[in-house]
């Protein structure tokens, strides 16, 4: 069975800094995060929040993604993460009650 689920993660660790990763499947990514059996430079910097998440159709386009995110700067990534945040926020109030 082939998993379609291809995500852009970013993670902001306990000491405040930022990871950025891919996966097909995040919630047990996470997990393997929280055991110290994720990236080795997530090792020790739990817990985890998840603060930026993209989906992508095929992995080569995740993949690619993952890897301009990881050329930004930490400025650069708060600066996505705030756009994102935003996006989310103007849905959430522009929907009919």
């Amino acid at each position: 069975m082939e998993n379609n689920e291809h995500v852009v993660y970013i993670l902001k660790c306990a000491d405040n800094t930022l990871y950025t990763g891919y996966t097909n499947d995040l919630e047990n990514r996470i997990k393997m995060h929280e055991e110290g059996k994720g990236a080795k430079y997530t090792r020790g910097r739990g817990p985890f929040k998840v603060v930026f998440r993209e989906q992508f159709p095929t992995k080569e386009e995740a993949m690619r993604r993952e890897n301009e995110i990881k050329q930004l700067t930490r400025k650069g990534k708060a600066q996505l993460i705030r756009d994102k945040l935003k996006e989310v926020m103007d849905f959430e109030n522009s929907k009919e009650l």
